[in-house]
């Protein structure tokens, strides 16, 4: 067994309460567990984000220099428009946009705390051959 096991990811930001909300929508998680200062949320395959207050918490600035990144997250699609759609529609917006070519075309958006997030085309599948 290992030492340390995998355990959540935490976001600082103002409003855990509408951060949390963002994300639970995103992933169609369900709350696990909430304080006055934390909300968990856990994604239907196990993924887990916390988001615990911080009244002094500023948005980074990323792809600017003047703040550092702090935290990126990357997430899967299908269908990197209709994840658009309802990235904006919860209250997200996109940042500068890149359309890679191929496999790894992804999509970079800020949340409404500012963290950058990016969503990134799944891989298609193709039996294995020969």
């Amino acid at each position: 067994m290992p030492t340390v096991l995998a355990g959540v990811v935490v976001l600082d930001c103002a409003e855990p309460e509408k951060l949390a909300a963002f994300y639970k929508d995103l992933l169609g998680a369900e709350e696990t567990d909430a304080t006055a200062n934390r909300v968990e949320i856990r994604s239907a395959d196990g993924f887990r984000m916390a988001f615990r207050r911080d009244v002094n918490a500023t948005p980074p600035s990323w792809p600017r220099p003047e703040n550092s990144l702090q935290v990126h997250l990357d997430f899967l699609a299908q269908d990197l428009d209709e994840a658009e759609r309802r990235v904006v529609s919860l209250g997200g917006r996109p940042l500068e946009a890149r359309e890679a070519p191929g496999p790894f075309e992804e999509r970079g958006y800020a949340d409404p705390a500012g963290h950058s997030f990016t969503v990134r085309r799944t891989r298609a599948t193709a039996p294995k051959q020969g």
